[in-house]
């Protein structure tokens, strides 16, 4: 057999980092993680490309000279992957197509030979076996779930490493909590499934050994859904094979704020090397927050829950919501103030929307305001409901947030402000490569000279040589990622 999987191409968003990634000279974030698992899950003598369309071009002779093209998406990426299909179709290849777009809306379309659904641990052996004996279905879905501990380690040789600015791994799948917008729980569960030591040691060990150094995401939806399990076998399992290697890797993963109640797991995580970690915090309105069941946000100080995970030496990028049933007209105005006070460099700031299968959307449906399917880009001005809030007042009140936080002068005071306070826990000698210096080049052409944030650049650029000067390259990878979300933010209607 030979299986081309492919991945399509994510849109320019605020987490794909494109107008970043110049700087760095990368073509994407991360690999496809999806698919290299899965196509360590194919039998071994198959022949197997991977074609990732942030990265290259698809071939037409890449397509025809296929048996099957396995095609993997999220819902960010269904225009593109609409146009592989139709491709395929054109061409007469099979597809095989699964993942979270897929697997929400596998009706919602055409041209697929076989919809491999869920969790692949458990469905594609069946659609393999019927495979084998010529009795393949169109449709392969489960309701279990899936034992992780067997899930193996992907084929990252499959890959050119020198095309992505970091790797990426999975623990976890699963999450305690069960907020009304998020679809996490209706894919993977409300009970953390975990792997085992030694298969993140494994899966480690064959990165480093593959020539990789650098940035490693933990894609968990939430890493400390099991915190004892983290504390007792892998984060001291982590946290002694970065000794053992001299720290070839640093790590972010995502985590729920109540990560800031234990003192020891934090330390750990930055023991272990985890610099930084996305959070869900949503709204500073406790209405809301009560609304979207947002449990471990509710009833609690969630500046000092951010301070606190700062002050261990974590940086926290954080995840906010607008447009919930409870939103007052004072919104805005809070919600700026209070990105100001908590010193959160990265703030993705989104519109409320309601993906397939959460309990927002059957919410949404019953009361008849649904408008459409979610794009799965909530920084894109698009509503696939209707608010309470009077959708202009609402569209021009996001307008006005991500303007403000996300202009020069806010952006850069807001660096500055964490700089001047953040104590990484590890002192490591930064290893100082042509790409960094690559970088560095392009931020004072682009961002010193031509930039409207010249002066704000060279004011950040003096004072993190002169009084950090430890910190002087997460200077620069903040002043570039503020490129980049301030071009994102330039689509605005």
């Amino acid at each position: 057999m030979k299986i081309l999987l492919v991945s399509p191409r994510v849109p320019d968003t605020f987490w794909s980092f494109r107008h970043a990634l110049r700087f760095v000279s990368k073509k994407a974030g991360e690999p496809p993680l999806g698919l290299l698992t899965v196509a360590a899950m194919l039998p071994a003598g198959w022949q197997k490309t991977v074609v990732d369309l942030n990265v290259r071009e698809l071939k037409d002779s890449e397509i025809a000279g296929a048996d099957y093209v396995f095609l993997s998406a999220m819902s960010v990426q269904e225009a593109s992957a609409r146009t592989v299909l139709e491709r395929c179709g054109r061409l007469g290849t099979k597809v095989v197509a699964g993942g979270p777009l897929f697997t929400a809306r596998y009706d919602e379309f055409e041209g697929v030979d076989h919809f491999v659904l869920n969790e692949a641990e458990i469905t594609l052996p069946l659609f393999l076996e019927d495979l084998a004996n010529s009795r393949a279905q169109h449709l392969y879905t489960t309701t279990q779930w899936a034992d992780v501990t067997r899930t193996p380690t992907p084929l990252w040789e499959l890959i050119d490493f020198r095309h992505y600015a970091s790797m990426n791994m999975q623990y976890s799948r699963g999450c305690p909590f069960d907020c009304e917008f998020c679809d996490i729980t209706v894919l993977y569960g409300r009970a953390p499934r975990t792997k085992t030591i030694e298969q993140i040691i494994e899966e480690m060990d064959r990165l480093r050994l593959l020539g990789w150094r650098g940035h490693v995401f933990f894609v968990d939806d939430n890493f400390i859904g099991n915190k004892s399990k983290l504390k007792e076998q892998i984060l001291p399992g982590l946290i002694e094979w970065m000794d053992r290697y001299h720290h070839p890797f640093t790590f972010s993963t995502e985590a729920s704020i109540n990560l800031s109640d234990d003192e020891e797991l934090m330390h750990l995580m930055g023991q272990a090397g985890f610099e930084s970690v996305f959070v869900g915090i949503e709204s500073p309105n406790e209405s809301s927050l009560h609304e979207c069941r947002k449990i471990p946000n509710k009833n609690r100080n969630l500046l000092g829950s951010v301070h606190a995970i700062q002050r261990s030496g974590i940086q926290v990028f954080g995840g906010f919501i607008l447009g919930f049933d409870n939103d007052p007209p004072s919104i805005f105005n809070t919600l700026i103030a209070f990105i100001r006070d908590s010193g959160i460099v990265t703030a993705m700031v989104g519109i409320l929307n309601a993906p397939r299968g959460t309990r927002l959307h059957q919410r949404l449906v019953q009361e008849g305001r649904l408008l459409s399917s979610s794009t799965g880009d909530n920084t894109d001005f698009s509503l696939n409901f209707i608010p309470r809030m009077k959708a202009e007042t609402l569209l021009a009140g996001y307008q006005k947030v991500v303007e403000t936080i996300y202009s020069p002068k806010e952006y850069y005071a807001r660096v500055l402000q964490f700089l001047r306070t953040y104590r990484p826990l590890q002192k490591r000698a930064v290893r100082i490569r042509a790409g960094h210096l690559v970088a560095l080049s392009k931020s004072i052409v682009f961002l010193g000279v031509v930039g409207k944030e010249r002066f704000c650049y060279w004011k950040l650029f003096f004072w993190s040589l002169f009084r950090r000067p430890a910190l002087f390259p997460m200077a620069i990878t903040y002043a570039i990622y503020g490129f980049h979300f301030r071009k994102i933010f330039e689509r605005m209607p």
